[in-house]
Order: C-alpha cells, then sequence, then structure tokens
C-alpha cells in the first residue's frame, strides 16, 4: 500500500479518487464493467461504491442506471478550487484587460504532473469554435503554455516528468526528446514559446509562464488562427503578454512575498 510522508494510504479514499479522476476526464459515459476493467476492481464493490456516489451527486447515472458520468459536486468542488486560488484573483484583472485589448482568445493553465490544467479562459470576439474549457487537461509538451512551463525547468527535470514516448495529438507535435530539448532551450533564449499546430490543427498560441513561483507552474497564453496570424500579429500578441506578465509578476511579488520553489 502506498504511503505519503509515512502515513499508510487508505485503500477506500484511493479508489474513490481513482473512480472521480477516470470519470472527471473521460470522454462519454463508462458503464459498470469498463470502470471495473480499468480500475482492476471487483464488479460487486466498485457498484456499491458507484451507488454511494450517485446519491451523494459526485456521479451521474443514465434512465437505465447502467452508465455513469461525473456528478454536479465534483463541478461545485471545482468552482471553488478556482474561487478561492489567490494567483487567479490576481491574474483574471490583467486577463479582461488583454481579451479586450488582443480580442483573441486567451487562457491561464497550470503545471500538473506532465499535463497543463487550464483553470481560466477568455475566448475571442471572433466567431472561433472553442478549442479549450476550464478543467481540460492537455500534454505539456504538445502546448505554448506547456513549453514555457517546462522551460522554467531543466532538462533533466523535464526528462523526468514527461512520459516515454511523448503522444502526439497533431502531426505537428514535437515527440522527439532532443528535438524538445532544443526547442525548450530557444524558449529560454527568447523568453516565450510558441506552439504552430501542435495542439491543434490551423491554431498558434503563444505562451509566457508566470513566475510568481519559482518555478514557474502557471503560464497565459494567446491563440489565432494560423491564417490571420502574421508576424505583426504575434509580435503584438507577444508584446501584450510580456506587458501583462510584467504586471501580473510586479503585483505577485507584492501580494505572495518572496518567490517561493513550489
Amino acid at each position: 500500500m502506498a504511503e505519503s510522508g509515512g502515513v499508510r494510504e487508505v485503500k477506500s479514499a484511493a479508489r474513490t479518487v481513482e473512480l472521480l479522476e477516470i470519470l472527471g476526464t473521460s470522454d462519454g459515459p463508462l458503464t459498470l464493467r469498463r470502470l471495473a476493467d480499468r480500475m482492476e476492481v471487483p464488479r460487486s464493490s466498485l457498484y456499491a461504491l458507484l451507488q454511494t456516489l450517485v446519491g451523494r451527486g459526485w456521479v451521474r447515472t443514465d434512465t437505465t442506471g447502467s452508465l455513469y458520468t461525473i456528478g454536479i459536486r465534483a463541478l461545485l468542488a471545482g468552482t471553488g478550487y478556482i474561487d478561492a486560488d489567490p494567483r487567479l484573483a490576481l491574474v483574471s484583472p490583467h486577463l479582461d484587460t488583454l481579451a479586450e485589448k488582443l480580442g483573441e482568445t486567451l487562457h491561464v493553465a497550470r503545471l500538473d504532473g506532465a499535463d497543463v490544467v487550464y483553470l481560466a479562459t477568455r475566448e475571442s470576439r471572433h466567431y472561433l469554435r472553442p478549442f479549450s474549457r476550464v478543467g481540460r487537461r492537455l500534454p505539456a509538451h504538445s502546448t505554448s503554455l506547456g513549453k514555457a512551463l517546462l522551460a522554467e525547468r531543466t532538462d533533466a527535470e523535464v526528462d523526468a516528468l514527461l512520459p516515454d514516448p511523448l503522444p502526439a495529438l497533431t502531426d505537428a507535435t514535437i515527440t522527439d526528446r532532443a528535438a524538445l530539448f532544443a526547442e525548450l532551450a530557444a524558449i529560454r533564449a527568447r523568453g516565450y514559446a510558441t506552439d504552430d499546430g501542435e495542439n491543434v490543427v490551423g491554431l498558434r498560441c503563444v505562451g509566457l509562464a508566470l513566475r510568481y513561483d519559482r518555478p514557474a507552474i502557471d503560464a497565459v497564453s494567446c491563440s489565432i488562427p494560423s491564417a490571420r496570424c502574421s508576424p505583426e500579429v504575434q509580435d503584438a500578441v507577444t508584446d501584450a503578454l510580456a506587458r501583462a506578465r510584467e504586471a501580473i509578476e510586479a503585483a505577485g511579488s507584492t501580494a505572495f512575498g518572496p518567490l517561493t520553489r513550489m
């Protein structure tokens, strides 16, 4: 049984969390059999757990009682996380200002293991299919947000953090480790990250790490359709993001005290 800080893991609690994480990241409803197979637990014990969570609103089932999805209580818990986060409260007004100035889609995401999780979004004033949502998880190496945060770490730290092999979201995703390390070195030199169709075909993004923590765990990005992302547009977006980052980090040093290593 796994231990954390010398305390033995509570098996029932770990199983509950694993179940909620599977349902929370699934693209659609899952059957009891599918869940039991993924978790490698008996269907009888998992069924009892599911019914308990259904009764408390953490899991939702269909009218037949055979398909399961994440419940509304999970949404309330996630909203509580966002509402209580002082860093998001700090970033939010700057994100609003950027959205007004640029008119493009903006994101704030946080590094969580080998992925980034989207915590805030401002949609483009132009019609654009939304490609990201709050709570979405994506491989860090495939996004400008993630690469900006990986570049804040050493190659050894990145190598230990990322899976092998690196998954590809599109044909343009960097999946070769040597190529990724070269890309991270370039990001460190220029101070910002980009992705050009590496996460979504036809979309170009610019991302900058927010260094109110060391190493940075949050980043901000702007997404523009590749068809209208001229060099001039990208330069203007990068400059606006850099100015916003200066203001955010200045406010962060006052709000959070000395920069910390998290």
